[in-house]
């Protein structure tokens, strides 16, 4: 199922500021929480939706990618989540929006005081030639990451008792005052390490490599940043953080890329020029034979079309455009020079007197 517009879904402009984006954001979030319509998968749904806009809005990077690319800019294929966030993402990450979290603003539910953690996340950089950046192309690539080691064991906290966060009373001239924060010893997850082997360090994590397939859809550009939910760093007691893929674009030796589109500098004498020829051209894919009509002149541009980069949000591709330079020799033989002497007078080496051009000769002697 497509994914809606996240401006629809909060119900906001495109041109909305962050304050309004919040406010839209605590509305729905309310409307729709779990603790608000128990049983209700629909409710449910909508409350993630609500959270998934909000994570990507409220990102001045995500969202300014999301409006030129759409969700494909976020990741939205192959194995990429720009959103597809859970519950326990939800509470961990925006619970402060509404002052005291969720569970301060619903009286507790059945979350307890705890706190979700989430581990680190990783950030990798992947070279891609413009045939890949194309075409989309799978991946692999080699990542270090921190994961929970074998035979870990974790018992309930004993500084906060399992309930992940501490109480602390404060004597006033109102009265008692309670105040309540993230359990330093656990981070808010309740649990704490028990038992783990030699090689792990205190918190129960070893490194450990793996070689992950990355499927890059086509119509990537250079800089955007893709996502991969659940390969970053492990943290005990609680989520893994998300691999981040930053895209580095290599600049193709021939070819050069505008948005969509591939420009092709092609460069002729003027006697293909002039009698037409079957020219032989490169493209992304491979090289194919164009007809330069009679006649042509420098600066006249080619199109081929479908030959560019696929769009990210679409099927659609770009064109390939080829820049024709007509190409005029420095040194002519005796024999070439005479040649030309003969043809010096032809009308149809000269433009309309009328004009204002400069002859096909007067263009010559500005390279000679």
């Amino acid at each position: 199922m497509a994914k809606r517009d996240y401006y629809e879904v909060l119900g906001v402009s495109k041109s909305a500021q962050q304050e309004e984006i919040k406010k839209a954001y605590r509305k729905m979030a309310i409307k729709y929480h779990p603790d608000k319509n128990p049983g209700n998968p629909e409710a449910e749904d909508k409350f993630k939706e609500a959270a998934e806009a909000y994570e990507v809005l409220s990102n001045p990077e995500k969202r300014q990618r999301y409006d030129q690319f759409g969700h494909q800019g976020l990741g939205g294929n192959g194995g990429f989540s720009g959103g597809g966030m859970n519950m326990e993402d939800i509470f961990s990450q925006f619970g402060d929006i509404f002052g005291g979290g969720f569970d301060g603003f619903f009286g507790g539910g059945s979350r307890g005081g705890r706190r979700t953690k989430k581990g680190t996340n990783l950030r990798v950089k992947l070279k891609m030639n413009l045939q890949e950046v194309a075409n989309g192309v799978e991946k692999k690539i080699k990542v270090k990451r921190h994961v929970v080691a074998p035979g870990v064991s974790f018992k309930t906290c004993t500084t906060c008792n399992g309930a992940g966060q501490v109480r602390k009373v404060v004597n006033t001239m109102l009265g008692q005052m309670v105040s309540a924060s993230t359990c330093p010893a656990c981070g808010g997850s309740g649990q704490m390490v028990d038992k783990k082997p030699a090689d792990a360090d205190p918190q129960g994590l070893i490194v450990r490599e793996e070689i992950l397939s990355i499927n890059i859809p086509g119509g990537v550009a250079d800089g955007m940043q893709l996502s991969m939910s659940g390969k970053g760093n492990e943290t005990p007691g609680g989520i893994p953080g998300d691999l981040l893929i930053v895209i580095e674009e290599v600049q193709d030796d021939i070819l050069q890329r505008d948005g969509n589109n591939v420009v092709y500098d092609l460069y002729v004498n003027f006697v293909d020029a002039a009698l037409g020829a079957q020219i032989e051209v490169p493209t992304i894919e491979s090289k194919v034979k164009i007809k330069l009509e009679p006649g042509t002149q420098s600066g006249k541009i080619l199109r081929l079309k479908g030959k560019g980069i696929k769009d990210i949000n679409g099927y659609n591709r770009g064109d390939q455009l080829i820049h024709v330079n007509v190409w005029t020799p420095k040194q002519l033989s005796k024999e070439e020079r005479i040649t030309l002497e003969k043809l010096r007078d032809s009308a149809n080496f000269n433009p309309d007197p009328g004009s204002g051009e400069k002859s096909f000769f007067d263009k010559m002697k500005e390279f000679f």
